[in-house]
């Protein structure tokens, strides 16, 4: 059961919380039937990414058992069956969408044709999309985009332009940064970790992570100063939450290049310390703003 339940990934269901951000953003975390409505969206999200995360492992399990890490993962560790790793990709799939008929009061059908759409474009991607250098990438900036319009779908908020391109290119950052990852690990054992790793090199990541970081952070500066935004929050100071953004990409930047530890995104979220500051900083600056 521990296996299956490492199978699962739990801890990639931090990405989910995106799914919450347009709520947060309009204001209405506290309205407790729209939380209660995003929370369905996350439980459904988070069960069709578990099943893309079983196949995934089924169909990459030769490669993983030849990776100094993922050899760990239960498939290629020999602690799950590739049968067994089926069934419960089936039975995550079909909960998300039973979750999303029962429990979902509005857009029912939407969220149940966005997650599937999701669930079907991961798929594709493990199995011919991520063969493709800058497609690959692209398709995982894409998934964080649609973890935003579910959230959306579910609260029944719309989703402005700035909050959609900001996802996009924050998403397409990590994924550069995981790409880079898997480049220096190329480099030092002369194992390729995925196809589309032979379509990558240093330099190119280093001046493609720069650039994205730099529009990134544009961006969200110019979010912050357009009149719309400060119209809607009702204060013009919203420029000064750019002091966490700018300092949790310059420190995501240094974990990436001079760390060397930007393979798991998500565990650089949960263990680095002054990227959490940043984070508790922008969100508390944020609620003050928006809720006090």
């Amino acid at each position: 059961m521990i296996s299956i339940i490492k199978l699962l990934r739990p801890t990639q269901w931090t990405k989910n919380c995106f799914i919450f951000l347009p709520l947060f953003f309009n204001g209405k975390i506290f309205n407790l039937s729209l939380f209660i409505a995003c929370v369905v969206a996350f439980v459904a999200f988070s069960l069709a990414s578990s099943a893309v995360y079983c196949f995934n492992d089924i169909f990459d399990v030769d490669a993983d058992r030849l990776h100094p890490q993922k050899c760990q993962r239960p498939i290629a560790a020999g602690k799950v069956s590739v049968k067994t790793a089926y069934g419960v990709m089936a039975l995550c799939f079909t909960l998300a969408m039973v979750v999303l008929y029962v429990f979902s009061e509005t857009a029912k059908y939407t969220l149940m044709a966005l997650v599937a759409f999701y669930f079907v474009m991961s798929i594709a991607y493990c199995l011919r999309l991520k063969r493709y250098a800058i497609v690959d990438v692209s398709v995982i900036a894409i998934g964080f985009v649609l973890r935003m319009v579910v959230g959306g779908q579910a609260a029944n908020i719309w989703l402005s332009e700035w909050i959609v391109i900001m996802t996009y290119l924050l998403a397409l950052l990590l994924a550069f940064a995981k790409r880079r990852d898997d480049v220096v690990l190329y480099q030092s054992t002369g194992m390729l970790p995925r196809e589309s790793t032979h379509r990558y090199n240093l330099d190119f990541i280093n001046q493609v992570m720069t650039v994205v970081s730099t529009i990134t952070i544009i961006t969200y500066i110019m979010y912050t100063l357009s009149p719309d935004v400060t119209a809607r929050f009702h204060t013009k100071h919203l420029y000064l939450t750019a002091i966490f953004v700018l300092s949790g990409i310059i420190r995501y930047l240094q974990v990436t290049f001079v760390d060397l530890k930007s393979g798991n995104p998500t565990k650089i979220l949960m263990n680095d310390r002054f990227i959490q500051v940043c984070m508790v900083g922008w969100v508390s600056a944020f609620l003050f703003i928006i809720y006090l």
